[in-house]
């Protein structure tokens, strides 16, 4: 047996610009070790667990997993399928469109499981969780804890041999992270041969496991058991003793928080609930929820996951109505429009939501200007809050640079720089460390106190809510109790308050009785054998399917099919857009220059005069208007518009004309447009070379024309309309923009939800989910291409000429092209703004240029040539105009087809060569 460590990390390094994640870390875990990373935010722990994984990039040192250095291409891609990493956030490995039961079966998929062994194990699986009765509800309508449990069951559906979970709590409420870690518990007790790393914030929880590794500033600063830190630092508990261990620097000034009493104050309550409901449809989020605060008071607000919190914290601040009930701030009724009141309250919310690019004095000059404070104390006042949070040391630092306690008290800076008299805060420590999270409390303590501001705080952690001055807990849009900490936990005969906040939401809930249940059927997780090994069969999936799985592709085609059908508004995009430009670009783009509005100034007034002009106004392509009668008129006419022709005929037209002179004719032409002005003036042209050939014949008799007689015909488009050149063309430029755009979305999507870590770190290949993703935008754009053809035959009246079957070839052919433009995109940009414009700007220019639209590629030359051969739109371009005008047929558009077939392949390619398999 391999004795190796299943972990084992040697002088790791890592850094994102300047910020310093890893610094020369060293970590070996045995086989079947339990061990916690404790710590806040931004310390190393989620870069440590993402290197282990091997989700990212490793600069320096080694990180060897489950016997092999995850460096190692081949190595990484065979222990994959013994690895199992639930990355950091509420849901962030989950599909939120999906269903509980089909986020698990697209995992299955993953893994190779056959259909009856992923149904069994996902039975399993949600009968040990509890979520056997959710199977259906989509995973973006479940709570944070359900969530962190879903995502949970879908790491564990392969029985890892190396379980990763970052931070699978943070921000999940008491009762639903009692049961996340029981159930961690029963994983563990039935497969011992397990490794087990978590990362956690909160230290209580650390205390559960048999190992545990505290991080600060990239470094590890202990390495062992709760008993043993308990004892190098003579703390009392595992927080205490993570700040005894922390620099001195960094502690300095530590001090235990103390809450003085609170002194009554004078007027109305600062806050007035009275029986508040909120209904979104018919869901009920808030219902009949009513308290009242005093001014000064700390008010904690607790809750479980989707409770109503958020809500109640709107309806307070007048942002949004409720259903029913009334609340009031400050003895008036809170309403949005009230000003005056929106500018005694300070809002904080849980993310950072300041300005990463500007200053720390310029975020808090911004913010004072936007609440309108004077000009002539508001740098007074930004003096003032520097000095009292500590932030005078950073003044003219970045606020996206800032490290994350630093950040929670710029935050409560700018809340309060225009001294409110309400400060609404929603989790504002969760990830901070103890030391700076003690330091935020002191300030609030101190504005309470001192300056009686009333505090309005929600939380997760129990020691925070044990410094309120009163506590209201609530469930499913209800408030359970409201009291003093102390009376909360002697009423519920709890030792502790989270004990009594758990007992609470078990008694509502209905739960207190189910978890016993689970726990003691010992339901296996996932049907694996306790000894920890691999099922049966197991092995060999492993080793089949390692470099190419059609069922990896169908998982994610499937998978992908699924969110978009589910999504109105990309679906409405994909079809109703297609729609809508085409009728845009077939009846608003035309080269047909017709009803060409017209006006005479004939100062000759002759029959001859007459019979010069009867030509014009018999000729369709123009529109006779009401006559001129000066040169100031046309003038003014044609400024305006109004006309875009002026004919002037001089006097003595008619005599010189039957006297044999030559009589000139004055003809202005509106030349703001080019082409139409060139346009009109051939028209004139012709016009007036008909009626010279009308005076010669009748003069002279036929032979007056000539001996040759030429008359030109069109061979295709007789009726010389736009419509049947500009259709086809449509088409072309439409199935190039709208799939290619899709495509690149759908990837992007990925990376800014964080589900492209299921990529990471399962055996997925790049081309399986490049490929994946994209045959259900193939799909899309082929019943685009039918539904644009159907409009070509009954909204514009176009007939198909040619060869339908070769032009739905090329259509394949390339709409696979064009989706392939949208994979490349993709793979360079980060965000789905960034995707939008690169493939529309890199779609579009190409193919309205390039592409033989308005000039013949064969015309093209330079840098346009090698565009025009090299960009796919110009042979479809001569597919889709030749099948529709030229009654081309298969024969004579093979050349074309053969070029578009190159395409697909080649840009598949270049898609998985340039798509990362790992995070940088």
């Amino acid at each position: 047996m391999d004795r190796d460590p299943a972990v084992d990390v040697r002088g790791a390094g890592q850094r994102y610009g300047r910020t310093v994640a890893l610094d020369d870390v060293a970590l070996a875990v045995q086989a079947g070790e339990a061990v916690a990373l404790v710590g806040p935010d931004g310390v190393g722990k989620s870069t440590l667990l993402g290197l282990i994984a091997g989700a990212r990039r490793r600069q320096t040192g080694r990180v060897a997993v489950l016997g092999g250095d995850m460096a190692d291409t081949a190595h990484r891609t065979a222990v994959c399928e013994r690895i199992a990493y639930m990355p950091q956030g509420l849901g962030r490995n989950l599909y939120m469109e999906l269903s509980v039961a089909e986020n698990l079966h697209f995992f299955g998929r993953l893994f190779g499981q056959g259909r009856t062994e992923r149904r069994q194990r996902i039975a399993d699986l949600l009968r040990a969780t509890g979520l056997s009765a959710f199977a259906d509800r989509p995973a973006g309508k479940l709570s944070g804890g359900m969530k962190q449990k879903l995502g949970l069951c879908c790491a564990l559906i392969h029985d890892p041999d190396l379980l990763l979970l970052d931070e699978p709590t943070t921000g999940v409420d008491p009762l639903s992270r009692r049961q996340f870690w029981e159930l961690i518990d029963r994983i563990r007790h039935e497969r011992p041969g397990m490794t087990v790393m978590v990362t956690t914030a909160y230290m209580d929880e650390a205390q559960r496991f048999g190992r545990i590794v505290a991080m600060n500033g990239g470094r590890i600063l202990a390495d062992g058991s709760p008993v043993d830190l308990l004892e190098r630092t003579g703390a009392r508990d595992i927080e205490a003793a993570f700040v005894a261990l922390l620099p001195e620097a960094q502690r300095d000034g530590h001090k235990a928080v103390v809450l003085p009493p609170r002194r009554s104050g004078d007027g109305p309550p600062a806050i007035v609930a009275d029986h508040l409901t909120r209904r979104f449809g018919g869901f009920t989020a808030v219902d009949d929820v009513s308290f009242e605060i005093p001014r000064g008071e700390i008010f904690g607000f607790l809750g479980s996951n989707g409770c109503g919190k958020t809500t109640t914290m709107k309806m307070l601040t007048g942002l949004l109505p409720p259903t029913e009930g009334t609340v009031q701030l400050f003895g008036r009724e809170a309403r949005a429009d009230d000003m005056a009141a929106r500018r005694r309250v300070g809002y904080m919310s849980q993310s950072f939501s300041l300005y990463g690019e500007l200053s720390v004095q310029q975020n808090l000059a911004l913010h004072g200007r936007l609440f309108s404070v004077p000009e002539d104390v508001l740098q007074a006042r930004i003096d003032d809050l520097l000095e009292r949070f500590g932030l005078t040391p950073y003044r003219d630092a970045g606020a996206g640079d800032l490290p994350l306690g630093v950040r929670q008290r710029l935050s409560l800076a700018v809340a309060i720089i225009h001294e409110p008299d309400l400060l609404i805060l929603d989790e504002p420590t969760s990830g901070v460390d103890p030391v700076a999270r003690d330091r935020f409390w002191e300030l609030l303590i101190g504005l309470s106190r001192e300056r009686g501001v009333t505090i309005f705080i929600s939380t997760h952690f129990m020691n925070e809510a044990a410094r309120c001055d009163r506590i209201s807990l609530m469930h499913a849009g209800r408030v359970l109790a409201s009291g003093t900490p102390e009376a909360i936990r002697t009423e519920a005969g709890a030792d502790t308050l989270e004990e009594a906040f758990i007992a609470a939401l078990e008694q509502a809930s209905g739960e207190s009785e189910a978890a016993p249940a689970a726990a003691a059927t010992g339901t296996p997780t996932s049907g694996a054998p306790t000894s920890g090994t691999p099922a049966s069969g197991d092995g060999a999936r492993r080793k089949a399917g390692r470099f190419f799985s059609p069922g990896r592709l169908w998982a994610y085609t499937l998978r992908e099919t699924k969110e978009i059908l589910r999504d109105p508004i990309r679906l409405s995009f994909a079809f109703l857009g297609t729609a809508l430009l085409l009728l845009v670009l077939g009846f608003g783009i035309s080269f047909d220059v017709e009803d060409l509005r017209y006006a005479v100034l004939d100062r000759d007034r002759t029959p001859e005069s007459r019979g010069y002009l009867e030509a014009y106004a018999a000729s369709r392509y123009f529109d006779e208007q009401p006559p001129l009668d000066s040169h100031a008129e046309m003038d003014r006419r044609m400024r305006a518009g109004e006309i875009s022709l002026a004919i002037e005929i001089p006097p003595g037209f008619g005599r010189d004309l039957a006297s044999g002179a030559n009589p000139e004719v004055a003809i202005r032409v509106d030349g703001a447009m080019p082409f139409r002005a060139e346009t009109i003036r051939g028209y004139v042209e012709g016009l007036h070379q008909s009626y010279l050939a009308d005076l010669a014949r009748r003069a002279g008799g036929d032979e007056a024309q000539g001996p040759v007689a030429v008359e030109a015909r069109y061979r295709y488009n007789q009726s010389f309309l736009s419509t049947n050149a500009m259709v086809p063309a449509s088409i072309a430029i439409l199935l190039v923009f709208i799939p290619a755009i899709l495509t690149a979305l759908g990837v992007v999507r990925e990376r800014e939800l964080g589900s492209i870590t299921n990529l990471y770190v399962t055996p997925t290949t790049r081309l399986e989910f490049l490929l994946g993703k994209q045959l259900p935008y193939i799909a899309i754009g082929m019943a685009n291409f039918a539904l644009m053809t159907a409009m070509a035959l009954l909204v514009f009246g176009v007939p198909v000429k040619g060869s339908l079957l070769a032009l739905s070839l090329g259509a394949l052919l390339y709409v696979a092209a064009t989706t392939g433009i949208g994979l490349v995109v993709s793979t360079f940009t980060r965000s789905q703004l960034a995707a939008l414009f690169g493939t529309a700007i890199g779609t579009m220019l190409p193919a309205t240029q390039f592409s033989g639209m308005t000039q013949p590629v064969s015309t093209l030359e330079g840098p346009a040539a090698l565009i025009g051969q090299v960009f796919p739109t110009g042979s479809f371009m001569t597919v889709s105009v030749g099948a529709f005008t030229k009654a081309l047929g298969f024969a004579e558009l093979v050349p074309e087809l053969l070029a578009l077939a190159v395409f697909f392949p080649v840009l598949a390619l270049a898609a998985a060569l340039l798509l990362p398999k790992q995070e940088r």
